[in-house]
Formats: C-alpha cells, structure tokens, sequence
C-alpha cells in the first residue's frame, strides 16, 4: 500500500503543456479562450476549487471553526471550542501551487501541491481539471495512551482530482473523486484506505457575493461509524485582495482527511459549527 501511496503522489505534474498555463485573469467573462474565474476562493468551503494562485503570488488563508451551535450558551455558541488552520499557499507556476499548513485541530501539519491539467476553453475541451494532493502529520496523537504508536501512525494523505465547469458568468460546479488514507484510524472496523466524492458549487449573487455549497459522498465508511457526511454552505465575499468566506458546516476539522473522515455533527440534529476562511493575497 505504501508503495502506491507514493505514486500517487509521484503523479507527474509536469505533463501538462506549459503553453496552457496563461495567466489567469480574475474576471467573470467566460471570453474567447479559458473560462475564468468559475471560483473566486481556493476552497469552495472545505473542499478545494480548481482555483490556483499564480506564478509568484502568495496567499495566506486563516480558517476557522466555532464549536457546535447546539451547545447554545454554554460554549458562548461555540466560541469556546474553536479550532483554527493557518495555511500558506504558493504560486510556483501559473498552473503549480504548494501550500504549507497547521491546524490546531489534532495538531495537524501536513503539505500540499495542486497543478492544473486541463482547462476549460470555450469550443474547446469542456472542463477544467486540477489535481491535488497532499500528506500530513498528526502530532496530536499521545504514545501514552497508544504505546505502540511509531512515526508512521501519525501519517495521512489525500489525492483528489478537481473537475469544475463554468457553466455561465454565474453558475459554476465541481465534483471532485478523493481518495485518502490516514496510517491510524479512530474506528477499528475501518479501513485505512477510504475513498469519497465531492460535489460543489457557486452561484454569483451580485458582483462581489455568492452563494457556495459543497458535499462530500463518503463511499467505503463502516455502518458503526460514528462520523458523517460533511455538508457545508456559505456566501463568498470579495473585497479586493481578499477573499472572505462565511459558512455553516457539520465538520469541524479543515483538512480532506479530517472533514471527510470525521466529520462529528448531524444537520438534524442542529449540531453544525459556524466558520470562516480568510484569504489575502501577496
């Protein structure tokens, strides 16, 4: 398993044509050329859009996770039970991004590359498709409570390939095939090796606000898990350099390990968690 594990993220990146990788122009015109612009945030709201940073710009995006609302004023609504990412993102290349990331959720560290493929082109090739990867490590894990924890307990990885169309100036979707495996999982019965399918979109409600939506289809969970699904909606807010992205979603942890595998909250329920992903751009 280790072995393709490190194919997958051997997949090489630098296949696709450079004469592909024109720059990207943050405008809502689908044009003559590339459609642009079919998301404005990198994330959709957990899952990540086929949007990249471009060549030598950097991002820093915050993110962040209140406890659950149902908790009501005993956790201040969740306020004392946030979790928090901190995440730098990198344009290496128009179409090649690395990004280098903590979240205080388990303690998780992990590094991430995203490259772009294809393009969508109007009378051209239909969709835009991006893939991303990433490895992490979880330092929350205690040798206390688990002696036989070695380095590679505290391993995850994620491969995904990104598929978005613009369909007009205001309506863009994505789905997005993940597989992910993390070396220590919570639940016995559950395989290492998981895979999901993520559905995502946004809807441009005026210039500067839209509406996104994403959600993820885990496919091989155990029917004793105590995790769900993550469903996620939010608005977008534009305001120059940054991008600001207030949502409502059933997963507190941020990483695709961490929100597709154990994701605790219940829509029903009521027990959601309300947060934000901050991006500024460099």
């Amino acid at each position: 398993m280790k072995y393709t594990l490190i194919a997958l993220f051997l997949i090489p990146i630098i296949t696709f044509s450079q004469n592909d990788l024109l720059d990207e122009i943050d405008s809502d015109s689908t044009g003559s050329d590339y459609a642009t612009a079919a998301f404005k945030g990198l994330k959709i709201v957990n899952f990540e859009s086929t949007k990249l940073v471009a060549k030598k710009d950097f991002t820093f995006i915050v993110s962040h996770r209140f406890g659950s609302l149902k908790n009501g004023i005993d956790t201040f609504f969740g306020l004392d039970e946030a979790v928090t990412r901190l995440n730098f993102v990198f344009g290496i290349t128009d179409g090649l991004n690395i990004g280098v990331s903590r979240s205080s959720f388990l303690k998780i560290y992990d590094v991430s590359f995203k490259y772009r493929l294809l393009r969508q082109k109007e009378g051209g090739f239909p969709f835009t498709v991006v893939g991303y990867n990433s490895i992490l490590i979880n330092t929350a894990l205690d040798k206390d409570n688990l002696p036989l924890l070695e380095f590679k307990h505290r391993l995850g990885y994620t491969a995904q390939l990104l598929i978005s169309k613009k369909i007009d100036s205001n309506l863009s979707v994505e789905i997005a095939p993940t597989f992910f495996h993390d070396n220590y999982v919570v639940v016995n019965e559950q395989d290492n090796s998981q895979f999901a399918v993520g559905l995502g979109g946004r809807y441009k409600l005026t210039k500067r606000w839209s509406l996104n939506a994403d959600y993820g289809w885990h496919l091989n969970r155990v029917s004793n898990s105590p995790f769900k699904n993550p469903l996620s909606v939010g608005v977008d807010l534009e305001t120059g350099g940054h991008v600001f992205q207030m949502h409502f979603t059933n997963a507190q942890a941020m990483n695709t390990n961490g929100f597709l595998g154990q994701g605790t909250g219940d829509w029903g329920d009521g027990d959601i968690y309300f947060g934000f992903n901050l991006s500024r751009q460099f």
